[in-house]
């Protein structure tokens, strides 16, 4: 049985070559070993390490981008050329520990697993990932239908069947575990260890997290919509209901100045109403209009395989 393991990385280089040699110590004696590493448009030396790296180790596909496209672009990239009959998929930080990868795979052959996620005791991630983490994992719970009580983990294993069907989708925003999840219910996980890093700092800043969760709440879910509508109707609701209030009041108070600033406030929050959701459906329209573009996912530079 091959297993391929895809490593998305960015600014990697200091990490990136020790874990290589860890997956080969820990797996090449128990699987027929693919590693595919997609070089993220790093802006440290990570290429020239990449390169060494395939000379050395024979079983490794080192894909450069052309530039910086995000992680999930970058898995995406990786998943094209991982052949795997199992996909594992793992960060350059050394937070995962490679031999957690057997555990990973030997549950999923085992029960048959189409996705097998991993979670955690404690996360050593900065508190700003680990909130948007929770944030995340409770809006994929109504946006991408997920599985009561399933933490969305980068490290995770994927069956052939489902690379095969998340490498379907060409649009330029994927979203890995809204792909996964739309495809199959047999998933799986279970608990393993999470470390610090052993170098530099995370990648994922707030403006990344906003993008990420903008991928989970427009391209794979309609609700947004239909919550604007919601919250459309309620307004209505509200703004006719203190009309009414409004009526009332005055027919029995005929002496009761009416003043401007209850209508500038009036105004100000049911455009602030209609601002939002404008803007909702223009995201919409503009991804629409990108993918409609053509416009890539990712873009190979170089694919560097030694036979």
């Amino acid at each position: 049985m091959k297993v391929s393991v895809v490593i998305p990385i960015y600014n990697g280089a200091k990490t990136i070559a020790g874990l290589v040699q860890a997956l080969e110590s820990e797996l090449a004696q128990k699987f027929n070993l693919g590693v595919v590493m997609v070089n993220d448009g790093s802006h440290d030396n990570s290429h020239e390490t990449c390169r060494e790296i395939v000379v050395k180790y024979p079983f490794v596909t080192y894909i450069n981008l052309s530039k910086n496209f995000g992680e999930h672009n970058a898995v995406m990239a990786g998943l094209n050329y991982a052949d795997g009959d199992y996909v594992v998929i793992i960060d350059d930080d050394f937070q995962n520990p490679p031999e957690e990868i057997h555990r990973l795979v030997q549950e999923a052959l085992t029960k048959q697993y189409d996705i097998v996620y991993t979670y955690y005791k404690r996360k050593y991630h900065s508190m700003l990932k680990n909130l948007g983490s929770r944030f995340s994992n409770w809006v994929a719970d109504f946006i991408v239908d997920k599985p009561k009580g399933l933490y969305l983990s980068s490290f995770k294993c994927l069956s052939r069947f489902t690379v095969q069907e998340i490498i379907k989708y060409k649009g330029p925003y994927p979203y890995i575990d809204g792909l996964a999840l739309r495809c199959t219910r047999d998933i799986g996980k279970i608990e393993a260890r999470h470390v610090p890093r052993r170098e530099g700092r995370s990648g994922y800043t707030f403006r990344r997290l906003v993008g990420l969760w903008l991928n989970m709440f427009i391209n794979f879910s309609v609700i947004p919509l239909r919550l604007s509508t919601f919250v459309g109707l309620g307004f209505s609701f509200l703004g006719m209901s203190l009309s009414i209030f409004v009526l009332i009041d005055k027919f029995y108070h005929p002496d009761i100045p009416m003043g401007w600033p209850s209508l500038i406030v009036a105004v100000m929050v049911f455009s602030g109403v209609q601002l939002v959701v404008l803007g909702l459906v223009g995201e919409y329209v503009g991804r629409l209009f990108l993918s409609s573009n053509q416009t890539p996912q990712f873009v190979i530079r170089e694919i560097i395989k030694v036979k």
